[in-house]
């Protein structure tokens, strides 16, 4: 190639690397917006292979980012689409009514259904303890999260026949707020594994909370906040331990809640004060009311024949 002093022109990408690039976009799209930016991505590589490629593997990472909740064909309830509950790529346990969804990651539905196998359930000890602690948290999720779903996974000990055996339980809510025509979306996390131990009657409980928040009219805000938190209480009957669990989760998120709302109101006086400086370098403030003792300004105003 003849060099006309512009230096080499960039390679083309492969269509490997292209893939790869509009994975990451749609990997990262915000909560409930995946499906606009497929549409763009998929309109700037103008190669149906290369998009369908990125999306088979973005999109199932980003539903299991997301927590998406996916309604299952029967109208049994809502299937979450979790690592706590994936037995593959395209089917995803619910413990609640005891089945399994088959999902379309790219379309983001739920096709069919099946009862779950019995290796695939708990034990009758392990469910009591389970499904009590569901109920409860079901009935705090629903007064808390107006579009709110929870599950309750055990992930550890669930073939325990009964007492003497430690086990785990892993608690996913996941709450959304789309408002595209509003220009703005926003979700809610929060994944809390209960460890039940026996020996010690003592139940520790470790909790991630994540809030999400886009808003995009003529800009592009986002908010990213997490939390970690641990506390612990007595190992009870499954209905004391529900109840307990149940009131240290709605404590934490409350309290959490009620902390980012108070350092928005404080925003103004703080956060964004000390986004600039208060003073120049110079430290002394600028004189608007005579700016001739500065050389750029009687240069400009001689310049332009000011005042003359």
């Amino acid at each position: 190639m003849a060099d006309g002093g512009g230096g080499d022109e960039p390679e083309e990408l492969s269509d490997k690397q292209k893939a790869e690039i509009a994975k990451w976009f749609l990997a990262n799209a915000p909560a409930g917006e995946i499906q606009y930016v497929a549409k763009d991505v998929r309109s700037i590589l103008g190669d149906d292979k290369i998009y369908e490629m990125a999306a088979a593997e973005a999109f199932p990472l980003h539903n299991k980012a997301h927590l998406l909740a996916l309604e299952m064909p029967n109208r049994s309830g809502d299937v979450l689409i979790a690592t706590y509950g994936e037995l593959d790529k395209n089917n995803y346990f619910d413990p609640r009514t005891a089945q399994v969804a088959t999902v379309d990651h790219v379309k983001q539905v739920c096709t069919t259904v099946r009862p779950a196998n019995d290796d695939e359930l708990p034990s009758p000890y392990i469910e009591d303890f389970r499904s009590t602690l569901d109920a409860e948290l079901s009935k705090y999720v629903g007064e808390t999260y107006p579009k709110g779903v929870c599950a309750v996974y055990c992930i550890s000990g669930k073939d325990a026949e009964g007492p003497g055996a430690d086990f785990e339980f892993v608690v996913v809510i996941s709450a959304v707020k789309h408002s595209p025509q509003n220009f703005c979306n926003g979700i809610w996390q929060s994944i809390w594994n209960i460890e039940f131990k026996d020996n010690m009657q003592f139940v520790e409980i470790k909790g991630k909370i994540q809030v999400g928040a886009h808003y995009f009219e003529e800009g592009n805000v986002q908010l990213d906040a997490k939390l970690e938190c641990k506390d612990s209480t007595i190992f009870q009957s499954p209905e004391d331990s529900a109840v307990s669990i149940t009131n240290i989760v709605r404590h934490h998120e409350t309290e959490y809640l009620a902390s980012l709302e108070a350092s928005y109101v404080n925003l103004p006086d703080t956060t964004f004060k000390d986004l600039r400086r208060k003073l120049p370098v110079t430290r002394t403030l600028f004189p608007w009311q005579n700016t001739m003792q500065f050389s750029l300004t009687r240069d400009i105003t001689k310049e332009m024949g000011i005042g003359k």
